[in-house]
């Protein structure tokens, strides 16, 4: 790489780095975890519903799709989402934010 394109890179990195300082406190990678942590709960619901049980006893209510499988998606998908709002990405080593440059 020639110097001009290595100093355009380690800018191009260093505003990514100052976007994340000051201005929005979540970046594109945390909207998409947060997007698959919806996902994978919506999926979790999904999962539990069912023919309701109506006036005659339905065995299916105690199906292990229904009580184990959904609430357990469901319920790694709020810990996800969680991980997804506290993700916080990293700056290269080595590189100076825009502000700290003289």
């Amino acid at each position: 790489m020639t110097e001009k394109n290595i100093s355009a890179n380690n800018n191009r990195v260093a505003d990514e780095c100052r976007s994340e300082v000051k201005g929005k406190p979540l970046g594109k990678l945390n909207f998409w975890l947060m997007g698959a942590a919806g996902a994978m709960i919506i999926l979790g619901f999904l999962l539990m519903l069912g023919a309701p049980s109506g006036d005659t006893f339905n065995p299916d209510i105690f199906s292990t799709r229904r009580i184990v499988v959904g609430p357990t998606i469901a319920f790694i998908g709020y810990i996800f989402m969680g991980f997804g709002i506290m993700w916080r990405g990293h700056c290269k080593k080595g590189i100076v934010p825009v502000e700290k440059q003289n």
